[in-house]
């Protein structure tokens, strides 16, 4: 199977094997077992982390010569591995390799690298994404803006935080409950009592009090029984 094939491949990649682990790869070809996302992101981030960059890049060429040409999922395992170890130098060489093959950048391409760049604390990194979405002609989905809005309040940006809450609201999108509530204590926070009445009133179209209630509880709870352990 093709999970066989990808114990096969990172075990080799691990020894230092690489003549044979390519041996692998285009036998794993020939047999017409591809890899589906999660043996893909095993055999990337085998290379990755077994210091192999050019191998992985290496692997998704051989795949591409043996007729199965890697798409936007295929990037998008690679990059979350790139993204989740900060590397942005790999993370954008990655980007710039898939738009140059014609590769569409999905939605979450952009997250991932918004995502990394304020993680790294390089906000000009994120904002520069940002606008490459409209550059692309990606349209943004409330992961997008919840990524951006709480990098940016993490980065005390609480200007264009708001300014993009309000895009939410105007756009008339749904926070996730738990997203909303951190934005609030974020908004608390720094005593902008008109952000907090606007989102609230806003919000409740999705969530009625009693809700709100019922998670506020949950959460107490959940906090009760960490502190009880």
């Amino acid at each position: 199977t093709a999970k066989t094939y990808s114990i096969l491949i990172v075990a080799l990649i691990q020894s230092d094997r690489m003549e044979e682990c390519f041996k692998v790869v285009r036998e794993m070809i020939d047999s017409g077992c591809l890899p589906d996302v999660s043996t893909y992101k095993e055999v990337i981030e085998g290379m990755f982390l077994g210091g192999k960059i050019e191998a992985a890049y290496k692997f998704l060429e051989e795949m591409g010569n043996g007729g199965f040409p890697p798409d936007i999922v295929t990037y998008n395992c690679f990059l979350k591995v790139l993204c989740d170890n900060k590397d942005s130098k790999e993370a954008i060489r990655l980007y710039e390799n898939m738009i140059n093959v014609g590769c569409v950048p999905s939605v979450q391409t952009f997250n991932m690298l918004i995502l990394m760049f304020f993680r790294m604390g390089d906000i000009d990194g994120a904002f520069e994404t940002w606008h490459e979405m409209d550059q692309r002609g990606c349209k943004r989905d409330i992961d997008s803006y919840c990524v951006m809005i709480e990098g940016l309040f993490d980065s005390n940006n609480m200007q264009d935080a708001c300014f993009l809450l309000e895009e939410v609201v105007k756009r008339g999108m749904k926070l996730p409950f738990r997203t909303f509530d951190s934005f609030l204590k974020k908004l608390s926070a720094v005593g902008d009592l008109q952000a907090i009445h606007r989102l609230s009133e806003y919000m409740r179209k999705f969530y009625n009090p009693a809700m709100a209630r019922r998670f506020a509880l949950n959460q107490k709870r959940k906090s009760m029984r960490l502190r009880g352990k």
